[in-house]
This record gives structure tokens, sequence and C-alpha cells, in this order.
């Protein structure tokens, strides 16, 4: 401004010295009427102010900034995570932009966004003079500088080089660099950049960023009401955001559907229905994307060891494994189980409460309830509430959208007591107590579904599913809330696996010579000062190990590893990815007293299910940058034998012996819920269930359940694996096995035979089928082997050579394991059965 009054002052003051200069012409102009003299003077000074501002402009225009940066558009891009199907599961970054070419934004969306902000863009030179007329008169008259009247190319003008203060010399260099822009660019070029840069709320850079944090679903899918919201944006993304300012987004929605009636966008039928369309907006909740939080920061991990801080601007796309219907099927199995485990303990009490005096107005307590809530934001469906009145069976809470529920019958059966003005006051439900409540299922009586009062579960759990002959990762679940604990469960939580270990033991006792017939002695055994136990105090005598590991019998187990030693064992264990150096050298491996991840056992019952073959697990498969250009890419491993395990007759007998468990055993509710008995798999609790677990597969998707707290305590005394892990297992099965035919897995063409044993027929190892088999196994009872008046086999076996083959025979070599931390010394423990 300084330099423009400074040239306009010299061309003055140039005038002036012409003009005394002038005499005869000064008497001559004295003599012209007035109104002759000011158009006179008018156009003098108008003269002037040209000259001035052409001066102004030849200084200023060398020193505008190039524009390289606009016709090499090279815009800030989040790290982006996507599903297997390209669903978006998280994006990293300061900005959330996704770039879209000119050509792949919808003609509606520009027109929209034109009709608004640039009817004439296409016919200008990139400022409007009428429109500056307009703006400048306004201004004047008002002594404010608050009409802008900027063309689209002025807009990113400012966006690009400038700040957002309106001064007249900011305007002066906007309306040159728009010039500069229009005289190199593309008006096609202007727009495409102005659309994929322009601020819009919700940390939305561009109208792609825009319609996924608004609406949930890419541009191309917008109705027409949803593009006019959207158009509105840029004028204030601020006041008119529709997710934090609804009414003044809704007005500014009215304004561009009346300006694309205008324009002749949209027929008045057309502008009606979308202004009568009812719009879903995506929650504050919803945009977390809460599904995949604990796999996508698997993935940033990694992209941000191999790429720096540029990971979170590069627009680095990261495609993963997973796929979204297993994924999202994940997440709410866990929550569902944890949430239904929370609700058979003892009520803790409200998170707080607050003063809720009972006369105020319906707007004071709206605002009450709103202050009230805002350090208690919802968690997904469990949601947060203010109490505004208690009877003995009945409860009405505010929600913090306002809506106004209540609850009764078995929504508040588990905290009746504290219902009460006798209950204790750290437990008492009253007026302005902030509860937790979910939505239950639809009822005869509740169509909706009925509101249920809970609490946020203490304990944490985790889910992996694997794709048994890729090793791919389809889900991943790591906690019940990634905002509250960030620990990954799923890979990072190293805990006792119990009975769900079992399988391994009895994989290495069949290359020994030992079969599903094999007898063992189910009695009780002391070593020393250890007396372990069967799970329910029971001890059934003499059974096959079929049997045995369907009833998830620990003395069997125990006696199993005498003979196979358990060097042998942890040995054998390693051959499925489990890490030796976190099993016990002694016999409590047969309990399942070492440390495992869930992971680990996804992957180690892959191996059961894919014939033998260990896979390495993979979670991602691609990485591309802004430009779409790979930066890596991975294959998936092949089931060949550099990579197998263990032969394909142990993986089908082994896994055989499972499926006794999932259809007759501890985990039997997993066929009779799935209605299927192509299922195979172990329950697993630790002593005191400290540890649950339920580790299965189908033939084509192999999952783990883990359940327990992070500082390691009992689950409670009735709980199981069977009880509190399989419903989390059945649930998710319920999704990931839809398209999946059942079909059992088949014996191998050679290596086992069938032979009778105890109970009917079952499978040995070719060469074991004779003499050099083991039909028995351990110390054997000296009691009648048979009941004479059914003939039901009883303890009695007479002891025979119950060693195992080659026992004394070097150990297996140790197949090495992944590196990590010791667990705690208190979680060696035990196994309880189950």
């Amino acid at each position: 401004m300084q330099l423009l009054l400074k040239i306009l002052r010299h061309v003055l003051h140039t005038l002036r010295a012409v003009w005394a200069k002038t005499a005869p012409l000064r008497q001559a102009l004295a003599r012209l009427p007035t109104w002759k003299r000011i158009l006179l003077w008018g156009g003098a000074s108008a003269l002037a102010l040209v000259l001035a501002v052409a001066g102004a402009a030849a200084v200023v225009w060398p020193g505008l900034p190039d524009l390289d940066r606009l016709a090499d558009y090279q815009p800030k891009q989040p790290l982006r995570v996507f599903t297997a199907e390209g669903e978006l599961l998280a994006e990293y970054g300061t900005e959330r932009r996704h770039y879209l070419p000119l050509d792949q934004i919808p003609k509606q969306m520009q027109l929209a966004l034109l009709a608004v902000e640039d009817t004439n863009f296409y016919e200008h030179q990139g400022i409007y003079v009428p429109g500056m007329i307009r703006a400048f008169g306004v201004n004047l008259f008002s002594s404010s500088r608050s009409q802008g009247a900027s063309t689209i190319t002025q807009q990113l003008a400012r966006d690009f080089y400038l700040t957002k203060r309106k001064l007249y010399t900011r305007k002066f260099v906007e309306i040159l660099l728009a010039l500069k822009m229009e005289s190199q660019l593309s008006k096609d070029k202007i727009l495409e950049v102005y659309m994929n840069q322009i601020y819009l709320g919700q940390r939305a850079y561009g109208f792609e960023a825009a319609a996924e944090a608004y609406f949930g679903k890419p541009l191309k899918e917008l109705s027409t009401a949803e593009t006019a919201m959207l158009a509105g944006l840029p004028q204030n993304p601020y006041r008119a955001n529709p997710i934090s300012n609804f009414k003044a987004a809704k007005r500014r929605q009215l304004v561009v559907l009346g300006r694309m009636q205008d324009v002749g966008m949209i027929t008045p039928e057309q502008a009606k229905a979308a202004r009568e369309e009812n719009l879903k907006l995506r929650t504050a909740q919803e945009q977390r994307l809460p599904y995949g939080q604990y796999a996508a920061e698997m993935v940033r991990q990694v992209v941000h060891a191999q790429y720096g801080e540029d990971a979170y601007s590069r627009g680095i796309n990261v495609t993963t494994t997973l796929h979204m219907d297993n994924q999202v099927a994940a997440y709410k199995a866990l929550r569902r189980t944890l949430l239904d485990y929370e609700r058979r303990k003892p009520w803790r009490g409200p998170e707080d409460t607050v003063d809720l005096p009972t006369d105020l107005s319906d707007t004071e307590l709206d605002n009450a309830v709103t202050q009230a809530l805002a350090d208690h934001p919802d968690n997904d469906d469990l949601r947060a509430a203010v109490v505004t009145e208690v009877a003995s069976n009945r409860i009405r809470a505010t929600l913090q959208d306002g809506e106004d529920i209540e609850i009764k019958g078995e929504g508040v059966r588990s905290v009746l007591s504290a219902l009460s003005e006798k209950a204790k006051p750290n437990l008492r439900i009253q007026r302005g107590a902030i509860i937790r409540v979910l939505k239950g299922a639809p009822t005869k009586e509740f169509p909706k579904g009925a509101w249920v009062v809970t609490q946020p579960p203490e304990a944490e759990g985790a889910l992996v599913s694997v794709e048994p002959d890729s090793g791919k990762v389809l889900a991943l679940v790591g906690g019940f809330d990634f905002a509250r604990n960030q620990f990954n469960h799923a890979t990072q939580a190293w805990r006792q696996p119990g009975s769900s270990f079992k399988p391994y033991l009895y994989s290495g006792a069949l290359e020994l010579g030992a079969s599903p017939a094999t007898l063992v002695d189910d009695a009780p055994i002391t070593i020393g000062d250890w007396s372990p136990r069967n799970s329910d105090g029971q001890y059934d005598g003499l059974m096959t190990l079929r049997q045995a590991l369907a009833k998830s019998k620990n003395m069997v187990t125990i006696r199993l590893l005498e003979q196979l030693t358990p060097e042998r064992g942890r040995a054998w264990a390693g051959k499925f990815g489990i890490d030796v150096d976190k099993q016990p050298a002694n016999l409590t491996l047969a309990l399942g007293s070492g440390a495992v991840t869930p992971l680990q056992m996804a992957s180690g019952y892959s191996v059961f299910a894919n014939g033998g073959y260990l896979l390495k697990p993979l979670l991602i498969t691609k990485i591309t940058d802004a430009q779409n250009q790979v930066l890596f890419q991975a294959e998936p491993e092949k089931l060949t034998e550099e990579r197998r395990a263990i032969s394909e007759r142990n993986a089908f007998i082994t896994g055989s012996l499972l499926h006794e468990v999932a259809v007759r055993g501890t985990a039997y509710r997993a066929s009779a819920a799935l209605k299927r008995y192509d299922l195979y798999g172990k329950t697993g609790t630790t002593n005191d269930a400290v540890d649950a677990w339920f580790a299965g597969f189908q033939r084509h998707v192999a999952t783990v359940v883990w359940i327990g707290y992070d500082q390691p305590r009992s689950l409670g005394d009735r709980e199981s694996g069977g009880g509190i892990a399989l419903p989390a297992w059945i649930d998710y099965m319920q999704v990931a096995l839809k398209g999946f035919s059942p079909s059992e897995i088949a014996p191998p063409a050679e290596g086992v035979v069938q032979v009778e044993g105890p109970n009917g027929p079952d499978w040995v190892f070719e060469e074991f089928a004779g003499d050099a088999g083991l039909k028995t196994l351990g110390p054997m009872p000296t009691e009648p082997t048979t009941d004479p008046a059914t003939g039901a086999l009883l303890p009695g076996v007479p002891a025979a050579s119950g060693a195992l083959p080659g026992a004394a025979a070097s150990a297996v070599p140790l197949v090495p394991g992944r590196p990590a931390s010791a667990p705690p010394s208190s979680w060696w423990a035990g196994d309880r059965g189950g």
C-alpha cells in the first residue's frame, strides 16, 4: 500500500509541475463550465490512478512467486492403510487428502462449486471486475473489508502464496497472482488444484477427502443434496461444518441448491427433493475407523521405520491382507465377548456424578448434560449417558446426542441394588450419575433393541485370523479399544496357552509310535511337591489319546510328555513357530505353562489346517506412492517342501483329534452353533483361569481368541476357554466361513491306515500299524480291563512296554523362535484344563 501511495504522489507531483508551466491552458480551462472542469479533473485523477496501479504492477510483477509449485502440484497426502478390497482402514498425517484428477471429479461437484463460488470462472481472466466493483462499494460505505469477491483463481492464489488477512495490499498482490496464473495455467488445471487443495473442515483438504470425512463414501457416490453441502464449505468450513454446526451448514446448502437451480444445473423438482433429503453424516466416532486400529498401527510402524516422517505427507498407500467383513466381525465379536463377561462381574459404580438440580429448564438440562458428557465420549456402541430419573426398577437417562432413553427389566438387572437409596455412595446410581449403556439385540418388546446398563471391561483380549494356505492375516484385533489401550495383545502379549498347547505335544508323540487309539491312564500324579490336577477334579482312568484330548485331560498329557521328554516337546513345538526359549524344560510344558502370542498360535494351528506347512504371517502386500508407483510388493508364501514343518499324515491325524474336540469335546458348542462339522480346535484355560483361549480352524480359516487381564489375575472360578473365548470365535467364524462349503480334511493318499482300537477303528501311521506302534503309554493299572456285564473298557490293561521307541535318542534340533522379552515370572503357573 505504501508503494502504491508513493507512486501516486509522484505522478500527482509530476502533473502539478506540468500544470504550472501551462498558464494559457489553465486560463482556457478556467473559462470552461464547472461540470466540464469536474469531468476533466476526474479523468485526470483516474488516469493518475491507472498510471499508479500500472507502475505498482510493473514493480511488483517481477517479484511474484513462480508457479512451479502449481504447475507440478505435489500436495501433502497422508499415509493411508487399506484392506485387501481397497476399503480405508486408517490414515496418518496432519492433512487428510486424496488427490483426484479433474476428469475423476464428478461434473455435478464441479458445477455446484462454480455455481456458488465463481459462476463466470471459464469466462474471466482471473478476476471478475463487476464483482470487485460491487465489493469495493460495499466495503467503502460499510467502513469494513468484509467483501472479498474473490474468484476461484484468486482464492487459490491466496491459499498457496498469501495470508488470509483482509488487507488491500494483499488483495492487490492476489489480483496480480491470479492474472499470472491465468496466463500460465489452463482453467482446468486451476480448478483441479483448487478442488484438491482447499480446506473443508474435519482435517479434510479437497473434496474427495471431505466426502469421506462427512459422508463416509467417495465423491462419485454423493447425492445432489450431499454435493451441495460440500460445495457450501469453501466460504467458511468452520461455520458451515455439518457435523459441528448442522443448522448453519443446512442454510448454506440451501443457498447452493438455489444457485444450482438458477444456473440450470438442476430442476425445481430436483432442488426440492435435495432440500428435503435426510442426510446421513458420519459421527466423530465413526470417523475414527475403530475396526482396524491395532492392525493399522502395525502397518504405520513398519512404514515409518522405512520412510521416516515423510511417510505422513508423501501419499503412501498400503494394501493389507485384511478383509473388511472379517475385520469388522472380529472387532465386534471380541467386544461383545468382553462386554458379556463384564456383565457377569460386580458393578463398580458410575464413572462420575454431576450436580443436576430438579428445577432446571429443558434448555438448562440439555446444556448441563452436554457439559457433563464432554469428558466422557462414546466408545463406539458403548454409550455415555447422564441419569435424569431413577426408580427402584428402571432408569431414565440422556445420551450425548440428546436422545432420552429408558432402561428397565433385563437392562437394569445387574445394577438393581445400586438403584436403592441404601446403596454405597460409590456404587449408587442416582440423578446426575454418568453411566455406560449398550443397546441389545432387537426383541418383540423392543424392536429397536433394549438398552442395558453396562461398564467398560477391565479384561482385555485378542483375536487373530489367518489363511492357512498363504499366511495372510484376514483379521487382527489387539484389544477392546485402541484409544484406551494401544498395547497390541495379538502380537505383544506373551501369555500361557494352557491346554491349547497340547496338540503340539500330541503331534510329536505320533512320530514316535503313538496313535489316537493309544491307551493312557488318567490317574493322579505327584512328582515331589508338584501335584497337578484335571480341571474338573475327576480322573477317568484308562482312556485313549483321542478321548483324553477331547476332554482336555492333564494327567494324560503329562504322561505323554514323560515319554516324549520336555526337550523333545519344546523342539517339536518350535516346528510350529513357537518360541522354544519361552517354553519350560520340564513337565509343566504339558500344561501349556510357557508363553506364546495369539499370532503365534494362529500360525501354529495353520500348520494342522494346511497339511503341515509353516508360513510366515503376512499383513502387508503392497506399498505405493502418490503417483501409484510400487515401492514394495510381497507375494504370499507357497506350500512348498521348503516350508514343511510336519508331515501331511501327522497334520491329518492331529487334526482328527482336534475335530473330536470341536464336535464332541470341550468345544462341542462350536459345531452345534455353526451347524457344520468341518471344524477343529482346542480350548485352553490356565490355573485359576488367568488366561482363556480357543484356537481352532476350518480348512480355509484359522482363528485364535485370547482373553485375560493385563496384570494377570483370575477371570473367575467359573470361567474357561470354552466359556469365554469360544463364543467370540464362534461369532467371528459365523462371518468368516460364509462362502466356504463344509469340507473335512481328507486323509493323505499314503502313509496312514485305520486299525481297530479300543473304541473302534482309528488312524495310525502305516509303519506303526502292527506291533511296532504304541498300544499303551506310561504305567498301566492292574485292575480288570473290561466290565464283565457290559464289556465297557475299565482301568486295567496289564503293564506292558509303555516306553516310546527311541526315547533315549538325542533330541530333535531346536527350531529358533521369534525374539522377545521373557514374560513375568508370575505367569508360570500351569494349566487347569478345558
